[in-house]
């Protein structure tokens, strides 16, 4: 694994969060890695030795430490950063070209489609 060439995607997730085929094959493309708590998301982004495309966290975050966890990224991080939480519209935070990060609400269509359009369920 240490030579895995693919993209990085960080997964925080809660036991109780419902149960997704997450793609871990070989074949995916994204290499998705699992990190026990939100509060770790940013020392893996800080220590990533690889390129991080996104992070995602199904259920197993607040609505106040997401957003913490948006005002403390660390400044060259442009991936996608994806809250799905337990109950209730999702939210995506993402570059805008300016530089900026943009927050769209999503419903659960749109996380379904947005997780199937990267590949990242199993089929």
């Amino acid at each position: 694994m240490f030579n895995d060439p693919r993209r990085i995607t960080l997964l925080a997730r809660a036991a109780a969060s419902p149960t997704r085929a997450w793609n871990v094959s070989r074949k995916a493309p994204n290499r998705v890695i699992f990190v026990d708590a939100v509060s770790m998301l940013n020392f893996a982004l800080d220590r990533a030795n690889h390129d991080v495309d996104r992070v995602l966290i199904d259920g197993t975050a607040t609505s106040t430490e997401y957003l913490e966890l948006l005002s403390t990224l660390p400044r060259d991080f442009v991936g996608d950063v994806l809250y799905m939480p337990a109950a209730g519209n999702s939210f995506l935070s993402t570059v805008g070209r300016g530089g900026g990060r943009l927050l769209y609400s999503l419903t659960a269509s749109d996380v379904e489609f947005y997780l199937q359009t990267f590949r990242l369920l199993a089929a």
